[in-house]
């Protein structure tokens, strides 16, 4: 009898000291940059940025967040599963080769010659990141746009 009060106590209190009603906080996007590119492919990599108020970890995933390479959609990011750690910043690492192929259409042609000359692209990150602990689940928009350096 004494054990099961014990335990009884024990959980309680472990339920309510711990924090689990918030969701972490997204941050941004930050350190999006052409890592590599080549005549084939472009690389390109990018941080989500989190907060983590809660006692408790849980899950991010990525699966249906595009790639836009100026306005011409040119990838979809699907990530396994990051694990989130309790009470403390973090960042997701985005990374993803475009091929240049992929960019190359009869209505980006210009826009993309226009980046080679002035050796910029606009990379555009758009869709959704999920967050999942103990059955609660949140989604995180991300419409994150920003002009990068090629290099050559």
């Amino acid at each position: 009898m004494l054990k099961r009060i014990l335990f009884i106590l024990l959980f309680c209190s472990l339920v309510f000291n711990c924090t689990v009603n918030k969701q972490p906080e997204f941050l941004g996007l930050e350190n999006i940059e052409v890592v590599d590119s080549n005549i084939n492919k472009i690389t390109l990599s990018a941080d989500a940025l989190f907060i983590n108020p809660n006692d408790v970890g849980g899950t991010l995933k990525t699966d249906d967040l595009k790639v836009f390479i100026n306005d011409t959609e040119v990838a979809n990011i699907v990530s396994e599963s990051f694990d989130v750690p309790s009470k403390n910043n973090f960042k997701i690492p985005l990374t993803i080769d475009v091929d240049t192929d992929s960019i190359i259409d009869k209505k980006s042609l210009g826009g993309l010659l226009g980046s080679l000359i002035s050796q910029k692209l606009e990379v555009k990150y758009k869709g959704e990141i999920k967050y999942k602990v103990f059955g609660y689940s949140s989604t995180y928009n991300v419409d994150e746009t920003q002009n990068v350096k090629i290099k050559l």
